[in-house]
This record gives C-alpha cells, structure tokens and sequence, in this order.
C-alpha cells in the first residue's frame, strides 16, 4: 500500500486513530487528523507515549465536510458512527474508507488469527497469543484488546493474534486472516444496528476473504454462527460442548479437551483450568482450535491453559468478606454474559446491574433471575427501563450509583450470598469504560 505523499485524514484520535496516524506519517502520508473533542487530553499523551504525535493538520469540535479537499483516503477509527459527517461526505466524493484494522493488516506479514464474538473475545485473544508463547512462538497479540494492530507493521512475528470487533470489521475490504475464530452472537451494540442480523452480517465480514487455504473456527453450539459453515470458502473447525456433526472438530468429555483434525487427534486436559464454568471451557475449545490448526502441540496448550488465571473484570475474584464472595464482572455488557456469569456462579446472589442501555431486550434474563439471584440492584440511566422489563423475576431495588450499590448489597448480603457486579450495559453514564467501572467496584468493595 502506497502512501507517499498522499494526502490522508483520520477520522477519531483515540488510541487506533493515533496509531494509524503514526504509521502512515512514518511510510509518507500528509496527515489530516480530526475529532470531535475539543480537547484530546491524556489519550493523546497516552497515544504519544507509544511515539511523537506525527505531524498534519489538526482539526477538532464539529465536522467540516471542506477538510475533505485534496484528500485521497480515509482511515476511521472504530468508534466513529456511519452518520459522520466526514463519512457521509466522502462517501459522495467516492473517497475510499478503510479502518485501522484494514490498515494494519496491509502492513503485516506474519499469519493473522482474528477473534470476534460478542462475549469472551479478549479472553480468547489473549489465551491464543498465551498458547504461542508457551510453544516458543514469537507472537503480536492486540487489535480491539488494546494494542492496535497498526503496531504490529513491520514487526517479525510468527502470528499475529487479533480480537476484532464489529464496528472493525465494517470498514475492511482485503483483510484476510489465516485463521478466524467466531465465539458466539448475541443481541448487543443494537444502538449502532438496526436488529441482530445486521449486526451478525458484521460479524461475519471476517470471513469474506479467507479461502480454501484457511481456517473458520466456528461455534456449533451457537446455530446463528454455526449457520454460516455453509456460505464460507475456509476450511472449518468446530467447537462446542454438544456433540459433533463432522470432523475436524473439538469437544469436551468432562474433563478434558478431544479434538479431531483428521490428520491428527488426541486429548488437552483442562484438569487445571481456572475458573472453571461452562464459557471457559468453551472459551479453552476455542483458543486450542485455533492453536491446533496453527500447528501448535497439545503440550503446550495443555501448559498454558493451566497457567492462565483470567483477565481484569471477567468473573474477576475480588474478595470475601464476612462469608460473602464479591465478583467484579464489570465487562458483562450485554444481556448474553450476564446469564453465563450467573450460570457460573454459586446462588444466592446479590446482582449488581445497569448503565448505558445498547438497545437489547432484558427479558432473557427473567428466568436466571428468578433461579439464582435474591436481590436485583439497578444503577445508572438504564435502571427504569430494565425494572420495567425484570420486575416479579427478583426482588429489585434501584439506587443512583455504584457506591450506593456496593453499600446496598452489603447491608442485605447474608453468609453464603455471592454480589455480583455484571452490567449487562455499557458504563458510560458514569464511567469512562468498563476498566473504570471495575476497579472502583474493586476499590468499594475492598473498602467495606
């Protein structure tokens, strides 16, 4: 991809619009940077910090259609709505588009393995980049995780292992990974598309591209991704705790992993896996697949599996106080991970729920709700609408905030009882992200 003296804006300066900025800076590119913030504060110095902020024109506050002048492309970040202005506009001027991924990937040689779903994909993407480094593989792991994957370009990797989000995938065009993982689909982000389908066509973008030489590692248990086996040129693998329809395939017997690649097959115990609880081991199905079809051996998956403890604000172990066990699942943001955190989890339980509603529907939650949980505790903008929608499955009461929450659930939880914080929205009426909203549950609850 030729960028020498093109004339390129990026549209969002978080962390994947500076990172594209610097990579394109670097091969050449005559930057035009734009947000809507009017002041970019620490996440410019935080994006800085990875390299010096390139040189360009910048331009904050509302949209002008006229800094599209001269422009040859455009690179947007992930969180930038399809009604921008700025997109709206080159799409009339017929200015191509693409996203950082897309971008990234063009400058990529190593293998990609991409992770999408709309639960456990950090969880997948990390244990993925986990399994190669405990079989000596020089690997890259980031993309939606954190790390854009503009900072793998030029790296010398033996894989590059990617979690990609939806609003990702809608801006790429020739991105091709040698291995897509596809966990799960549930309702979420129904604020950005119009029902699930949409949302699923997204989804499936990862695979346009892929050919006969590569591998679709879908979810058979999940009939909304298992579906698209019929409609993809990739090789196919499958994961799931049902039974198997054909091979190659992965399962799980109790107690441990059997895969079958055709060419080979064997057992991964999962005897040291923790914590344990139906996700996770569909989460460790996953990861292995995509290990196996990379040729990685058993051993080493077997070992990293053992070894991996759980990321930062999943079915995260925060404390117990007074025989009460406190769980910060702060990254269940949608109504599909607060039933498999409830599922994973000891009854009775105090649920810790609300925030920024995504446009779901709450009522699969009714009936976990009334098997498990004893007191329902809603917070933040989302809390009359989710009451309005839960009430006679649990007891609820509604506060403003997470403290008030914490300090609710406290009063009322009894020896035995488990608090769980998991949203089932995102965070963003009180909170920067979901990161924040965990570590001040933590900081609460530690606080008691």
């Amino acid at each position: 991809m030729d960028l020498a003296d093109k004339r390129v804006m990026v549209i969002g300066l978080g962390v994947s619009g500076l990172a594209a900025s610097r990579l394109m800076a670097a091969r050449g590119a005559r930057l035009v940077m734009t947000d809507l913030r009017t002041d970019l504060g620490s996440e410019a110095d935080a994006g800085a910090g990875h390299g010096s902020m390139p040189p360009g024109e910048i331009h904050l506050g509302a949209e002008d259609p006229a800094w599209l002048g001269g422009v040859d492309l455009v690179v947007t970040s992930p969180g930038v709505p399809p009604t921008s202005a700025l997109l709206l506009e080159a799409g009339r001027r017929r200015i191509p588009v693409i996203g950082e991924l897309e971008l990234g990937s063009r400058f990529v040689a190593a293998p990609i393995v991409a992770v999408t779903g709309t639960n456990g994909k950090s969880t997948v993407t990390t244990l993925i980049g986990e399994i190669f480094k405990a079989a000596g593989r020089r690997v890259f792991v980031g993309g939606n995780l954190g790390t854009p994957l503009t900072e793998a370009a030029g790296g010398e990797f033996d894989a590059v292992v990617a979690e990609v989000s939806s609003y990702q995938l809608e801006r790429t065009e020739h991105f091709k990974p040698h291995v897509g993982v596809h966990l799960n689909l549930a309702e979420d982000h129904l604020d950005r598309y119009k029902n699930l389908d949409e949302y699923g066509r997204a989804k499936a973008r990862l695979f346009r591209r892929q050919d006969r030489y590569d591998w679709a590692i879908l979810n058979r248990d999940d009939p909304r991704v298992w579906f698209l086996r019929a409609t993809l040129f990739a090789r196919v693998m499958s994961f799931g705790l049902g039974p198997a329809e054909s091979t190659p395939a992965i399962g799980y017997d109790g107690s441990d992993l059997i895969f079958d690649l055709r060419t080979r097959h064997g057992r991964i115990s999962l005897k040291r896996l923790r914590p344990a609880g139906r996700h996770n081991i569909a989460n460790a199905m996953a990861a292995a697949a995509a290990a196996l079809v990379m040729g990685i051996e058993p051993r080493a998956i077997e070992a990293a599996l053992a070894d991996f403890a759980g990321l930062p604000h999943r079915m995260e172990f925060v404390a117990e106080r007074g025989g009460v066990a406190y769980i910060d699942d702060s990254k269940g943001t949608n109504v599909a991970a607060v039933v498999e955190a409830l599922a994973a989890v000891r009854p009775p339980v105090i649920l810790i729920a609300g925030g920024v509603d995504k446009g779901g529907n709450y009522a699969p939650l009714r009936e976990p709700l009334a098997g498990k949980v004893r007191l329902l505790i809603l917070i933040g903008a989302a809390r009359g609408k989710m009451r309005a929608a839960l009430e006679g499955a649990s007891e609820i009461e509604l506060v403003q905030t997470l403290g008030e929450a914490v300090r609710r659930a406290a009063a009322a939880a009894r020896r035995g009882d488990t608090v769980l914080l998991s949203p089932a929205c995102s965070s963003f009426d009180q909170f920067r992200n979901y990161a924040e909203r965990g570590r001040i549950f933590q900081e609460l609850v530690r606080a008691l």
